[in-house]
């Protein structure tokens, strides 16, 4: 057992300090809007709420529940979570495992490098971005929503430095038992680099479901919208007639509330994800960080 001097007992303990205050200050803006979701009318209308629930009742989330259009707006973030994301990791992956790969078995490895290097640098723009979507007819659909943002060259840069880590002699003695390049990759390959996985796949869903501009843009009907975009829509045109309330219901529901439900409601899925996943996320924290 190592004996720990007494500067590094401080400086553990400072980080311990400094760490749990900047946890602390995360969680109480969450703390805050969950209270307010569940609290009265007259309560969140006199800003009476700080950090525990004032007149509790669920109104706000039966409200939120019950409407149609937030149910489908969510559906559709949930539908596009899920394959995004597993379009994006898949694609990841083979071009990951592809520039892994020496000049000499991959012929023209560093022309394609150079390519994907030199989309990080240079991008189309939003307008010719857009352009190409309406062009190929796919707008109003789900798949705006998802082919243009499949390729992320960070990740795929990241993965194939940790790829590359990977001992050659698991795939030389695969090739000689006759395995090919796909059989090397999902079988030897995805199980080592689970943590890289987990991590981009992470990435990848917080991005999809955060995302709300490009549903803006590419969708023409608020009912393809997906959640943040429908979020942003309904919060920014306090137009609550959207999820179906009528003028009575918003005479006894005080918006606030009805924000904070929604944003909570909105909130939850993608912070379920993050225990599944945290076994894997402090070992892809060093992913493609140290090479030998």
């Amino acid at each position: 057992m190592v004996k720990l001097s007494f500067s590094t007992k401080i400086f553990q303990f400072s980080n311990y300090i400094f760490l749990s205050l900047a946890a602390f200050l995360c969680i109480l803006p969450m703390v805050h809007v969950l209270a307010v979701s569940f609290s009265s009318d007259y309560a969140t209308t006199a800003y009476l709420v700080k950090f525990w629930p004032v007149g509790f009742n669920f109104t706000a989330y039966e409200k939120a529940l019950n409407s149609n259009n937030f149910i489908i707006a969510f559906r559709v973030s949930v539908i596009r979570t899920v394959l995004g994301t597993a379009l994006t990791m898949f694609l990841t992956m083979l071009a990951a495992y592809s520039m892994s790969k020496e000049d000499q078995i991959f012929k023209g490895r560093t022309l394609y490098a150079w390519f994907f290097v030199f989309t990080m640098l240079f991008h189309g723009g939003l307008i010719p971005t857009y352009l190409v979507v309406q062009k190929i007819g796919l707008t109003n659909s789900l798949l705006a929503l998802i082919l243009p943002s499949a390729v992320n060259v960070f990740n795929v840069v990241l993965m194939m430095n940790f790829f590359r880590g990977i001992p050659k002699e698991l795939q030389e003695a695969a090739m000689m038992d006759g395995a090919g390049h796909f059989r090397i990759l999902f079988t030897i390959f995805m199980p080592i680099s689970l943590p890289s996985i987990a991590t981009l796949s992470l990435f990848t869903m917080v991005f999809h479901w955060n995302a709300w501009f490009d549903g803006m843009i590419y969708m023409n009907k608020a009912e393809l919208f997906p959640l943040a975009t429908f979020l942003q829509a309904l919060i920014a045109s306090f137009d609550f007639t959207k999820i179906g309330l009528n003028p009575e219901d918003l005479a006894k529901l005080s918006e606030r509330s009805l924000k904070s439900a929604l944003i909570f409601i909105g909130t939850v899925p993608i912070l379920l994800v993050y225990p599944f996943l945290q076994k894997y996320f402090v070992q892809g924290m060093t992913l493609g960080s140290v090479k030998e």
